[in-house]
């Protein structure tokens, strides 16, 4: 739960992040934590099972820095993804 939690706001972080260094990304702060949280859930889910060695350190139990780090960073890089995608596509019909 405590990877979840972690992915999510790092997500939230990487979609704010994108919106406010990339105005053309730019959703509003609402929309762009919640492109983040999504975006950060999602990969964040998705690389523990890319990489094994992650995951297994996850299943075991051991709470270990390097686990916080990669979801830190998957999440991150999730919502900052997933802000820029719906931000182009948002930004292109408008």
């Amino acid at each position: 739960m405590e990877q979840l939690l972690i992915n999510l706001v790092a997500g939230a972080l990487g979609g704010n992040a994108v919106g406010k260094t990339a105005p053309s990304f730019d959703l509003g702060t609402l929309g762009n934590t919640v492109a983040g949280l999504v975006g950060g859930g999602v990969l964040g889910q998705l690389v523990p099972l890319v990489l094994p060695a992650i995951q297994a350190s996850m299943a075991s139990g051991n709470f270990s820095i390097g686990s916080v780090i990669a979801n830190v960073v998957s999440g991150g890089a999730g919502g900052a993804i997933l802000t820029a995608i719906i931000g182009a596509i948002k930004n292109r019909s408008a």
